[in-house]
């Protein structure tokens, strides 16, 4: 299965984009009101010092249109500067239209009243004059790389019906076209629609990706894991991946009131390598600066932790995110990241329908509760070193994998159970682990046929579920099961709500038990099936380390470990330890690139396994046979005389 890896195309060819969102520490949103050319500059030659060659810029709706009929050509005037600014510096910029929203606040132009900005006539009028206008003024400026047409419109312009949403977004998108900008153009919402978050707020991404020419989520997820807010972002731009569109990290970053300088920096590396190997291939951090000046000025007078997101402080020192910012600029150099892609995914794992909405008659819960499981499930396969992609079952189902991953799953369409069914029998391996989900919305099974496929008689109770008693539960291997050996056992913490912690009462039919419980109760059975198995887990694993804090590495990992290698997923490269990722970009010209990821506070010595060829450095070809990783690090090596299986 192909994995999304696009990249934005521009009038000069493909671009991978790297750089920061841009207000000067002079004024913030107001700078073009406060607009100090000088400091401007300074501020922008920090940023290229540290190999950044982009950002993105705002028209402050209210300083830029105060009359419905006008643009201030102060304002105007400045913004030019600003343009020009950048050729000197050897920079470029995407100009964000309609920025209503900042930092925790939104601003009105004050001859807005509360008109509706999606489907009143007259706004959309106003709107889509204040887009051409401008754009008209800029375009051909050699400094403007793209278009945003908003600033995380869900929150300025509120949620909307997917008709009116959409309907909008054309108009502003062609308004740009009208205005004469050839640039590649997208919406600036943050992509937090259903088909990435499972909650519904009218953006569809699906819908604004035939529209634009990227997509760009903005992520600032807070998780009480750590595993899982390093693979936050990279989840996020994985799923957006998935509907074909070059995938921007356009905005993402910490405050620094909520990490220490170290911790900063080990975020942003984390989020940086891991998109990229998610199929992120532009990056844009919040923000360039500090604002260590603007404490009583709104927003940051009420959201002070706004003041403090920077890459520099307001005095323009580095702060430890820039450095890693630098760090990750010299690695996309050194890989020649234009030339590279990913390699095909051999495991797959299904995204719902329902995570998507637009089920008749279903529960929102249901598609939260599905995002939230495979975010979980994500990390984990990551860290077991499985070459995943997410498969999104509405789009139909990846025929050319080895082995489909359906993580503590409550539902599935009709078709899809009967196609994953063909998919066994034609020698791949699917793995269901079951859950009732965490809504009271038809609990039970939403898997046509699951006692059929599984060779098993659920012995379920209508209406009722089977509780998970004690705080912890085993799974015991009577059989041996790709690298768990007979005897061993998994450890799962228990954890999920009155609907959720609980487990699919089963008799093996023409299944083999794999696995029992702490009670010698049937934990994990197998079904032979043409060539292939069906694999079925009684306990919802992944969505009970979900729901537990500080629980990655999950004992998902080794289970996902253990699947990969009875499904004869090939791997390059493999690390034993479960809290080491590596995944394998492969470049144009034969080249392979394997990332190794620590995900432990400790420092570890790893010996990976090579499946053919041999791991050297990246920039000199020494052997590589064993690595010393401090916490949370990662190295990228090449691996030279690999033939890919």
């Amino acid at each position: 299965m192909r994995r999304g890896f696009a990249f934005v195309e521009t009038r000069d060819g493909p671009a991978s984009w790297f750089g920061a969102n841009f207000w000067s520490a002079a004024g913030g949103p107001r700078m073009w009101s406060r607009y100090d050319p000088e400091l401007v500059r300074a501020e922008l030659a920090v940023l290229r010092e540290h190999g950044l060659t982009l950002t993105r810029s705002f028209f402050f709706w209210p300083d830029f249109m105060p009359e419905p009929h006008r643009i201030d050509e102060s304002c105007a005037a400045a913004y030019a500067d600003f343009l020009d600014a950048h050729v000197e510096t050897g920079m470029r910029t995407i100009p964000t239209f309609l920025v209503g929203h900042m930092s925790g606040e939104n601003f009105d132009p004050p001859w807005r009243h509360g008109r509706d900005l999606y489907r009143d006539v007259w706004m959309l009028d106003r709107q889509s004059w204040f887009v051409e206008r401008l754009t008209a003024r800029y375009a051909d400026h050699p400094a403007v790389a793209g278009w945003l047409i908003s600033n995380e419109m869900p929150i300025y312009g509120d949620s909307a019906d997917r008709e009116s949403v959409t309907a909008w977004a054309g108009l502003m998108v062609r308004a740009v076209r009208a205005g004469g900008g050839t640039q590649p153009v997208s919406i600036g919402d943050g992509a937090w629609g259903a088909e990435v978050t499972g909650s519904d707020n009218g953006f569809s991404v699906r819908d604004l990706a035939s529209l634009t020419d990227f997509l760009g989520p903005h992520v600032y997820r807070m998780e009480d894991d750590r595993v899982r807010q390093h693979f936050g972002a990279a989840f996020i731009c994985e799923l957006t991946s998935t509907l074909g569109s070059p995938v921007v990290l356009e905005e993402f970053g910490l405050s620094s009131e909520f990490a220490s300088d170290e911790h900063a920096a080990t975020y942003y590396r984390q989020v940086l390598h891991n998109s990229l190997l998610a199929g992120a291939t532009g990056w844009i951090a919040w923000n360039n600066t500090d604002f260590d000046g603007l404490a009583g000025q709104d927003p940051y007078r009420h959201h002070p932790f706004e003041l403090h997101f920077g890459l520099t402080t307001s005095e323009r020192r580095p702060k430890p995110q820039l450095r890693e910012m630098a760090r990750f600029a010299e690695t996309l150099s050194a890989i020649d990241v234009l030339g590279c892609r990913r390699e095909p995914a051999r495991a797959a794992m299904i995204v719902p329908e329902h995570l998507e909405g637009h089920v008749p008659i279903s529960d929102g819960e249901d598609a939260r509760f599905a995002f939230s499981t495979l975010r979980q499930a994500y990390a984990s396969a990551k860290l077991g070193g499985l070459p995943v992609g997410l498969c999104r079952e509405r789009d139909g189902l990846a025929e050319d994998c080895s082995l489909y991953l359906l993580p503590s799953a409550k539902q599935l369409t009709a078709p899809s159970a009967a196609g994953l069914e063909d998919l066994a029998a034609s020698g791949a391996v699917v793995y269901l682990s079951y859950c009732h989900g965490t809504g009271s919305f038809q609990r039970g099974p939403w898997i046509a046929g699951l006692d059929r496929a599984f060779g098993v008689e659920h012995q379920l109770w209508y209406g009722e579920v089977d509780p998970i008693e004690p705080d912890e539960v085993e799974l015991i291997f009577h059989r041996d099961f790709g690298r768990l050996a007979v005897g061993e056992k998994l450890r799962v913490p228990v954890a999920g709500n009155r609907h959720s912690r609980a487990r699919l009462p089963v008799r093996a039919t023409e299944a083999e038990i794999v696995a029992v419980d702490q009670d010698g109760e049937p934990a994990m059975l197998r079904r032979s099936v043409g060539s292939g198995w069906m694999v079925l887990c009684a306990y919802p694993i992944e969505h009970m380390a979900d729901w537990t804090p500080a629980a990655n590495p999950d004992a998902a990992v080794r289970l996902y470990d253990a699947l990969a290698d009875f499904a004869g997923v090939h791997r390059a490269v493999r690390v034993a330890d479960p809290a080491v990722g590596v995944d394998v970009l492969r470049h144009r010209d034969g080249r392979r690139f394997v990332f190794v990821t620590s995900h432990s506070p400790e420092p570890l010595r790893v010996t990976p396994e090579v499946a053919g060829g041999e791991l050297t450095e990246l920039d000199d070809d020494k052997p590589v046979d064993t690595l010393e990783l401090p916490p949370y690090e990662v190295r990228v090596l090449s691996l030279s005389d690999f033939d890919a299986a």
